[in-house]
């Protein structure tokens, strides 16, 4: 049986990363960078960054013009049900929560939204484990 974390990944062209650190020793913004590296676009969500990884930066996910399949969730448990909120309203495929994070309520708020959704994994290790490029 297919990886569910695998296949999302596998679909999935395009990542806003909520939470993508300007601090290149966190996993925050190492694993974001692995992604890049493998192919995928990347856009960071930050508060005040302007740039992070040579990708111009938004203050929030509704502020991202264009359009999303995953949104990455390097942020506390706590806040994970307002980003899947925001998720399902800018029309994300995908709802990811890093390895760590896990949300019931998240996840609620995802699936009803038609979101795919993933919690405590991460996103990096999938992506080289499946040996996904692209």
């Amino acid at each position: 049986m297919a990886d569910h974390a695998e296949e999302v990944l596998k679909a999935a062209r395009t990542i806003a990363v909520v939470g993508l650190s300007r601090d290149p020793a966190k996993a925050a913004h190492s694993v974001p960078a692995a992604m890049q590296a493998a192919g995928f676009r990347v856009i960071p969500v930050h508060p005040s960054a302007d740039e992070i990884l040579g990708e111009k930066a938004h203050r929030t996910l509704a502020d991202i013009p264009e359009p999303v399949d995953i949104v990455d969730v390097f942020r506390p448990a706590p806040e994970a049900p307002g980003i899947a909120g925001q998720a399902v309203a800018i029309g994300a495929k995908a709802l990811w929560l890093q390895q760590g994070i896990a949300s019931a309520e998240a996840r609620r708020i995802a699936e009803a939204g038609s979101l795919d959704y993933v919690e405590d994994r991460c996103i990096a290790v999938v992506r080289a484990l499946g040996q996904i490029r692209k």
